[in-house]
C-alpha cells in the first residue's frame, strides 16, 4: 500500500514537472524520490553550488572535463540528499521520538556556535531569502540525521593495535620525514642601490665569525629576518622546503660548517648548518593517532554503506 501511494505521488510530481515544461516557466524537475519525499534538481544544484565555482576555475578552457566533473559532483550531491531522506524516513517509520526541548536546545547551541547571536542569524537568513521556520526545520533534520548516523554508524570505534601496526608497515612512505637540516641564518635585505654595501657587510660578518665571533650574536646584531632573535635560529626545516639557492647551499654543507654569502634577488643569506637528518619514516608512536583516525574513517565509511544499503532495500527509491 505504501509503495502504491508513493507511485501515485511520483506520477503527480512528474505531471507537475511536465506541466512546467509546457508553460514557459523554468522547470524545477524531479531528481529522485525517497518513499514520499521528492528531491528536486534545484536542491541538488543548491548543494552543488559551493564547489561549482571552484570546478569552473580549475577546468577553465576544458568544457568536456568540466561537464564530466560537474556530472559526478551532482551525482554525489544527489546521493547525499537520498541518504538524508532515507535516514529521516527510518526515523519516522521506526517510531523514534525526540523531545522538542532537546531539539530546541540543540538548535540554540548551533546558533551560538555558528552565528553568535540570534540577530546575526536573522540577518544571514534574510540575505539568503530563508525564513526562520525553514532554518529550524532543516536544523531539526540535521540533528535527527546526526543522531541516527551515530547510532548506526559510529558504533565501530575500536581499532586494534595490530591493525594500526599493519597499516603503518604497509604505508610507511606516507609517513616519511624528508631530509632535514638544523639551521641558523643571517638575512640581509638586498636592494639595487645598496647591493655592494650589503655584500661587503655580509663578507665582514663571515670574517668575524671565522675569527671566533658567535654566529648567534652576529645574527642578533645584523640579521633582518624574522629569526633575528633568538640568534637566527630556524630550527629543523625540511631541505625541500627551502628556496632553490638555499637548498643547494645547505646540501653542500656538513654539520658545523658555515656557508659563504648566498645571494638571491631579495636578500643575502649566511647559513650555519648545525645538524642534518636523512629522510626516514616517522616513528609509529608519533603517527599512531593519525593512523587510528584513518582506520576509523574507513570503518565508518563501510558501516555507512551497510546502513544505507539496508535502508534502500526496505524503502522505495527512484532516480530520474
Amino acid at each position: 500500500m505504501k509503495q502504491f501511494r508513493s507511485i501515485q505521488f511520483i506520477a503527480a510530481a512528474v505531471a507537475c514537472a511536465l506541466a512546467g515544461r509546457i508553460s514557459a516557466q523554468p522547470v524545477n524537475g524531479v531528481q529522485a524520490v525517497v518513499h514520499d519525499a521528492v528531491i528536486t534538481r534545484f536542491e541538488v544544484e543548491e548543494l552543488t553550488a559551493p564547489l561549482a565555482g571552484t570546478l569552473a576555475r580549475q577546468y577553465a578552457g576544458k568544457p568536456q572535463e568540466f561537464n564530466s566533473r560537474m556530472a559526478a559532483l551532482q551525482g554525489e550531491s544527489t546521493e547525499k540528499l537520498v541518504e538524508r531522506h532515507l535516514i529521516l524516513n527510518d526515523f519516522k517509520s521506526s517510531g523514534f521520538t525526540l523531545p522538542e526541548s532537546y531539539i530546541e536546545e540543540a538548535i540554540q547551541e548551533e546558533i551560538r556556535t555558528e552565528f553568535g547571536t540570534r540577530a546575526k542569524l536573522t540577518k544571514t537568513l534574510q540575505a539568503q531569502g530563508m525564513t526562520y521556520e525553514k532554518y529550524r526545520n532543516q536544523a531539526r533534520d540535521r540533528i535527527i540525521v546526526g543522531i541516527l548516523r551515530s547510532k548506526n554508524i559510529n558504533q565501530e570505534t575500536i581499532v586494534s593495535p595490530y591493525k594500526i601496526e599493519s597499516y603503518y608497515k604497509a604505508n610507511q612512505s606516507e609517513y616519511a620525514v624528508e631530509e632535514q637540516v638544523k639551521l641558523r641564518m643571517i638575512v640581509l635585505n638586498n636592494s639595487s642601490t645598496e647591493s655592494e654595501n650589503t655584500r661587503a657587510l655580509a663578507a665582514e660578518i663571515i670574517a668575524k665569525i671565522k675569527d671566533g665571533a658567535a654566529f648567534s650574536e652576529m645574527a642578533s646584531v645584523h640579521s633582518q629576518g624574522s629569526q633575528r632573535n633568538p640568534g637566527g635560529d630556524w630550527g629543523w626545516v625540511e631541505t625541500k622546503g627551502l628556496r632553490e639557492e638555499l637548498r643547494a647551499a645547505a646540501a653542500a654543507l656538513k654539520p658545523g660548517e658555515l656557508s659563504g654569502v648566498v645571494e638571491t634577488p631579495g636578500a643575502f643569506y649566511i647559513m650555519l648548518v648545525e645538524e642534518k637528518r636523512n629522510a626516514q619514516p616517522r616513528p609509529l608512536s608519533e603517527v599512531r593517532d593519525e593512523i587510528e583516525k584513518v582506520l576509523l574513517d574507513q570503518l565508518r565509511a563501510k558501516a555507512t554503506l551497510r546502513y544505507i544499503d539496508k535502508l534502500k532495500k526496505k524503502t522505495f527509491v527512484r532516480y530520474f
